[in-house]
């Protein structure tokens, strides 16, 4: 399952949530510096969809805000994570 999220790295709380506009953000602590944030938010969506992180790839956004990310999961159960979040009417 392809998810497209923004990422806003150096947040005081890791978090995901969808904004006003219906789009998918993830704030994490990790600083953006040197793949940290990237790195860190593999391992954080792991364990949100309960999957291993190899399991979890960023395709492209490496060093932008606006990530596509390939999850190797049921999607339904990727589904419901993100049907809980706030913010998803």
């Amino acid at each position: 399952m392809v998810l497209h999220i923004k990422v806003k790295p150096g947040s005081k709380v890791d978090k995901l949530l969808y904004d006003a506009a219906g789009q998918l953000n993830a704030k994490i602590k990790a600083p953006a510096q040197d793949g940290k944030a990237n790195a860190y938010l593999v391992d954080y969506l792991a364990r949100q969809f309960g999957v291993p992180k190899s399991c979890i790839e960023i395709v492209s956004g490496f060093t932008n805000p606006h990530k596509k990310l390939e999850i190797k999961a049921e999607e339904a159960d990727v589904a419901r994570v993100l049907a809980n979040l706030e913010g998803h009417s």
